[in-house]
């Protein structure tokens, strides 16, 4: 495929304002590490929910939805759906708790909520292990996605992708921080939808395909149709639905999705204006991530599966694509080359942009970790503003070459998104309740974070998960897999919490006295203060989390509502449209209403 000079165009004029941003805030970026990573806590709400909107977007999520589509339909989506739920309980619950926090990154957290050398160690292998470790999957995932884009619409070897790709990206990372980011986020995010949007509407009409209804009527997509999975098949409804909504997204950490807030989408919190602007980042990001961007993605999988109906297909179009590259996740890249020149260009630099944009945000992050919560905190804690803005540029670097030449070993974005689902697993809880209860401590985590480790290794690499979760052999069925990680890494990190001596009444009052969280959990906390007649604020008769979850349940009818009318309009099932519509409206006026009365509390 060879693209027009209306197609280089786009692209070339995308880099240039995109390097030009860079360059032009990167004298104030290297001003201060707060600068540097938080842009001086002076965002307001619409700029963070776009970027981490943005940040989202990345290459290997049209990847991954086509491959989730394509093998399981589209209520194969679940998957990552369900993370909707823990995402409106960051915006009602935790939102204003990080920002009240006024830590630099959330993994200084650990330091006050918990106290000694536990916590100090869980800060920093923490800090290395999702900063560094979890990262570089993460960013090997998106590497991937663009190396098969690169491969099947340019014709590129996997390091020509790996290195232009890579090395404009981390000099516009390493020049302007994070202001850099959020503000490239804001151009990104139009780029990036423009692009998806004008390719579903392209694709759907092509010759191929026939138009949207012929799509939907074509034998091998209307199976592929239904919002929810089979009710009559037991198995698939169990892994598809039910361990989606019930387990895993209280239970996972997912980047992006960490139950009780955290990683990026932290960072952004902490960068807002104050505690209102952080809850309405995160409310923004919660409506464009899971209620309008979804369907552009699953409408050009669905005519993928016309055009390429399985992989034989796909690499007897592709044959220059190496047997350790082919997916069902390359028919989006597939699908694209398709594309008349203008659109191409515009879509090519629409994925660059998402591209840009996830690794940038990893990248900022990854280094935030490594400066403020190893190097400042384990390696140099007398180093000064400019050698900490220093180390965050040469981590910024390192961390992409590492990410870089692992994804030339990964095959597709899935499995990825499986592992990290999978090492997570069993986490979540402690994440949520740390904030309510006072019993938890720093190794209740660090118990939380090894235990599910250990349990995913050996279920993965011995013949114990055989023995577990064979087909038809095993002693239980195969989906009850995840489940079992759950309940083995809860049950022993709630075993080591009562072990363990919990944190010194001064660590508990000082973390209290500071974000006031409330609540039944820290009444004991409350009650030793006041025998030793010591001033600190009570809980109140008013506790704010009630009200924040049944805001949550409303924002997760509205958003859910509004994804799947939007939907039915498409497939064209009026009758569900309207009436997810209907329900959409009543949900969110009784949300504007809940809002209301949680207004003082907020504020």
């Amino acid at each position: 495929m060879e693209l027009s000079t209306l197609d280089y165009s786009f692209i070339v004029v995308f880099f240039a304002i995109v390097l030009g941003i860079g360059v032009y805030v990167s004298k104030k970026s290297g001003k201060n590490s707060s600068e540097f990573f938080l842009s001086g806590r002076t965002m307001p709400w619409w700029l963070l929910g776009l970027s981490m909107v943005a940040t989202t977007f990345s290459t290997d999520t049209p990847n991954l939805v086509t491959d989730i589509v394509r093998s399981n339909g589209v209520s194969g989506n679940w998957v990552w759906w369900c993370f909707l739920i823990t995402g409106m309980l960051t915006v009602f619950v935790y939102a204003k708790l990080w920002r009240k926090s006024n830590v630099n990154t959330d993994l200084e957290f650990y330091e006050m909520r918990y106290g000694g050398k536990p916590a100090s160690f869980l800060r920093k292998f923490r800090a290395i292990y999702l900063g560094a470790l979890f990262n570089i999957i993460t960013m090997a995932s998106v590497t991937l996605a663009a190396i098969k884009i690169g491969g099947i619409m340019l014709g590129l070897e996997p390091w020509e992708t790996v290195v232009g790709a890579g090395l404009i990206t981390v000099v516009f990372s390493a020049l302007g921080g994070f202001k850099g980011v959020v503000y490239t986020d804001f151009l990104l995010f139009f780029v990036a939808m423009s692009g998806a949007v004008g390719a579903a509407y392209y694709l759907v009409n092509i010759p191929e395909v026939g138009g949207i209804h012929a799509l939907m009527a074509n034998e091998n997509v209307v199976d592929k149709l239904n919002i929810l999975p089979d009710f009559d098949n037991t198995e698939v409804l169990i892994t598809l639905f039910i361990i989606p909504i019930a387990v895993q997204w209280w239970s996972s950490w997912y980047p992006g999705a960490e139950p009780g807030g955290g990683g990026y989408i932290a960072q952004r919190m902490l960068a807002a204006k104050d505690e209102n602007h952080a809850i309405g980042a995160t409310f923004f990001f919660n409506i464009m991530h899971y209620a309008l961007r979804p369907w552009p993605w699953i409408l050009v999988a669905l005519a993928s599966l016309v055009v390429y109906p399985d992989i034989a297909s796909i690499a007897e179009a592709f044959p220059n694509v190496a047997e350790s590259k082919l997916g069902h996740d390359l028919a989006y890249s597939a699908m694209l080359t398709k594309l008349p020149s203008g659109l191409l260009g515009v879509v090519l630099a629409s994925l660059i942009a998402a591209y840009m944009s996830t690794i940038s945000t990893q990248l900022n992050w990854g280094s935030s970790y490594i400066v403020f919560d190893f190097y400042k905190r384990q390696v140099n804690p007398n180093a000064t503003e400019k050698q900490m803005v220093a180390v965050g540029r040469i981590s910024t670097v390192v961390l992409m070459v590492l990410s870089a030449l692992f994804a030339l070993t990964l095959q597709n974005a899935f499995e990825v998104f499986d592992l990290l689902i999978q090492f997570g697993a069993g986490t979540g809880l402690v994440f949520i309740l740390r904030w309510f209860w006072w019993r938890i401590n720093a190794w209740s985590e660090i118990t939380a974070m090894f235990a599910s480790g250990i349990i995913v290794i050996l279920l993965a690499k011995t013949s114990l998960g055989d023995i577990l979760f064979a087909p038809e052999t095993g002693v239980f069925p195969e989906w009850a897999n995840y489940p079992f990680i759950v309940v083995v890494t809860t049950a022993i990190w709630m075993l080591a919490t009562f072990l363990t001596p919990p944190e010194s009444d001064a660590t508990l009052r000082s973390f209290y006295r500071k974000i006031q969280p409330g609540g039944p959990g820290w009444q004991k906390v409350v009650s030793d203060a006041e025998k030793a007649q010591e001033e600190i604020v009570k809980p109140g008769e008013k506790w704010s989390v009630p009200s924040g979850v049944s805001a949550m349940l409303l924002g997760v009818t509205l958003i859910y509502s509004i994804m799947f009318a939007t939907g039915y309009w498409i497939y064209g099932r009026t009758t569900s449209a309207l009436i997810l519509s209907a329900i959409a409206l009543v949900s969110g006026f009784l949300l504007i209403k809940a809002w209301g009365r949680m207004k003082e509390d907020i504020l």
